[in-house]
Formats: C-alpha cells, structure tokens, sequence
C-alpha cells in the first residue's frame, strides 16, 4: 500500500514553498551521493499533506524509491514493542512497578560492574530489581554491545551480542544471555541505551503465553490494517531498499553484510530493532497514536506513556552514560518507549515542548507532536544514524514551513 497526500498544504496550515524546500534539500544528500535515496511524509491531523520521494532504493539495481518501498526500522521498532506492552499493562497483567523476574527469573540476582577490565571485570550486587518501567524507559542498566563506549558493552561482544545476536538462539536463550552479563548500572540510577526493548519482547510473550511477534501481529499490525510491516521479507523482494554505510571521504557504500539479515526469519526477534515496514504503514502508528490511542490503547496511556518517566524529573543529560543513542541529551526526557522534547532550547533545534519522537540506526526518524497536531517520518537506509545532523535539519525545515 502507497501513500498520498490528503489535503492541501494551505489548507492544513502549511506554506507549499516553503515545504518544497525540503525536497530540494534533502535531494543535495542523494545528488553528492551520501544517501542512495529517501521518503517523506509530514501530516497534519492524521491527513498527509507532504510525500515525496527521491533517489534510488537500490543504487546498483538502479530502482527508484517508491511510495511502497520497504526500510528496515531498527530502534523505530522499540515504540511499536512499547505499545504492545502497554496493551498488557492496560489488561492488568502487570504493573510497572514489577520487578522483571516475576516473569524471567534469569534476572533476579543481578550484578553491576563497578571497575575492572573485560578480561577481569569487578561487580557488585544490583540494590534493587530491574522492574518493567525500567525496561520502558532505558534505565535499566542493560546496554548493546555495539556501543565501544564501556567495558560493560566489551562484554555483550565476547558474549556474541554485536549488531546482532548469536546464530540460532532465541529470545529466550538471548534473555538468559543478557541477564549473566553485568549491568552498566544500578537500576534507576542512569540512562543507557540497549536491549532493554528487546527484554521487554521476552516479558510480553512469556506474560501474555504468545510468542512475541504473534502478539504484535494481532494486537497491533492486523488492527492498524499494517499489513506490510513483517519481522523479514523473501530474498527476491524486489522493494526491499538496500542499506548503506558511509565512506570516509563523504560517500556511501553497500553494505549486505548487515542488510541480508532482512532475508531470514530472525530466531530472536528483536522488539529493540527488528521490524521492516512501508511510510503508509508507519503512518497508520503514528495516526494512532496521535489520536490518543485511537481505541487500541486508551487516551490516558498514550498521555502517560508521552510524559518524562526519568527519576526526578530530570533531562536525558544528567543521567545518560555517555553511550551513542538516537536522540540528543539536552532538553530531552523519556517516557515509556519515547524521547519528549521538555525545552527546545538547549539543543538549539525547535521543537513544541511535549513532541515525543525516536529514530532507527539506518536514518530513519519519526516524531509526533501533539500540540500542533503533527506526524513527521523521514526513511533511508544509511547506517549509522549519527553519519549527517538529517534530524535536526528536518525539524527546522519542517516547522519553518508551518504559518498559521
């Protein structure tokens, strides 16, 4: 399924040229051959008034993206995963308060890494459980071992959790993994990016008594109508874009060895990155949502999960570890799967305080702002996410063109 524009940009509050200059800017990133090619699509009340695509899904093929491509979400999973959770939440099965072992006992005993190397690492016992908000909001003290930022993360690459997790092992398996591995941190005391979402996938399959992508397909893709939002595609999907990685002189290059993954049905799926979907389907999550919950998930939830959840109240920046994520730190809290933008200010790109957004490691982006009734998703296939500023241009050209 493609996706169109619904109303016209005037009136939905927009002024056309100055949308206009977003295709034209982002074109320059394809023309100097940094991204291979990319999706937009910005709505206004849930009707989309700007789409556009450009470039190439797949350089080498010479395809072009279209309005049906398919892009591997990544992290644009963990919102998805977060919604699933709160389906439970809602039914009572659990309370956010809960310690995680109730459900995985793997992780009752934890430990956290207080010095040492990763050849001699010294721990000491975790103070207080893992609970579910934990998971929900990264303060966990579970981390991804791609992060080379901690002796913590070294460990999760001799355990074999990298880009990816080890060959053959299941969610199950990947949890029990994760749980003898230290914690980066007390729980509660810090914010770290990791698989903490991907615990969170083993918590909802094992409370609910279906696995993890079983419920996510019925209690979400099949209800939204996101009938092209899969776990993987068939190797011969010829609208599957192809990832890319960046060159050290400014272009790109192909990069299959991570992109195949998309071929096999993943033995772990991952609720922290593992989804591929179409712009027209992400947009029936987002409309969801921005309707507050649209009946899947009740008004007040959404509400609740979009406030800052972070211990006292406090910015990103003052409990974050120093590890790579997909946001900026200053002015930025988190809810329950979401950044929230509290002050626009410091991180001197303009944002409506209480906008709640994420992004995946390929470039994609999305956010939602509730104030100005607003959906914004941008899809490519560059990894890292952090190789050019395209979030931080996209909302400054995006809320430039808003007049009324």
């Amino acid at each position: 399924m493609s996706i169109d524009r619904e109303v016209a940009p005037e009136q939905a509050g927009f002024d056309a040229g100055r949308l206009a200059r977003l295709d034209a800017h982002f074109a320059r990133y394809v023309d100097d051959g940094r991204l291979a090619g990319w999706q937009l699509a910005i709505a206004r009340d849930g009707r989309v008034v700007h789409h556009s695509v450009y470039g190439k899904r797949d350089a080498e093929a010479d395809l072009p993206v279209e309005p049906d491509t398919l892009w591997r979400l990544y992290s644009m999973t963990k919102p998805i995963t977060s919604v699933a959770a709160m389906i439970l939440w809602e039914e009572g099965r659990f309370e956010l308060t809960d310690p995680i072992s109730t459900w995985l006992p793997e992780f009752r005993d934890m430990q956290v890494f207080e010095k040492g190397s990763a050849n001699a690492p010294f721990t000491v016992p975790a103070i207080e459980p893992i609970r579910v908000w934990h998971l929900l909001t990264h303060t966990s003290g579970l981390t991804y071992g791609f992060l080379h930022t901690s002796v913590v993360d070294a460990l999760y690459r001799k355990a074999g959790y990298d880009l990816g997790v080890k060959p053959g092992a299941d969610l199950a398996e990947v949890c029990r993994d994760f749980a003898a591995l230290p914690l980066l941190f007390q729980p509660g005391r810090g914010w770290g990016y990791g698989v903490s979402t991907d615990v969170l996938g083993r918590l909802i399959e094992v409370v609910a008594g279906v696995a993890f992508p079983e419920f996510v397909r019925t209690r979400i893709l099949e209800p939204l109508g996101m009938t092209d939002t899969t776990w993987s595609v068939a190797p011969d999907e010829q609208r599957l874009a192809a990832l890319y990685a960046p060159t050290p002189t400014g272009g790109r290059v192909r990069f299959d060895a991570l992109g195949k993954a998309a071929f096999a049905e993943p033995a772990a799926p991952a609720g922290g990155g593992g989804l591929i979907s179409t712009a027209a389907d992400y947009q029936k999550f987002m409309t969801m949502l921005l309707r507050r919950g649209d009946g899947l998930l009740a008004p007040r939830t959404v509400a609740f999960m979009t406030r800052n959840h972070l211990p006292g109240g406090v910015d990103l920046d003052r409990l974050q570890t120093g590890g790579f994520a997909e946001t900026s730190f200053e002015g930025i809290g988190f809810g329950l799967g979401f950044a929230v933008v509290r002050d626009p200010a410091p991180s001197r790109v303009y944002s409506t305080p209480g906008t709640y957004y994420w992004g995946g490691a390929a470039s994609t982006a999305f956010w939602i702002d509730p104030v100005e009734r607003l959906t914004v998703a941008f899809y490519t296939q560059l990894i890292p996410s952090s190789t050019y500023p395209l979030r931080p241009q996209l909302r400054q050209l995006v809320y430039s063109a808003l007049t009324d």
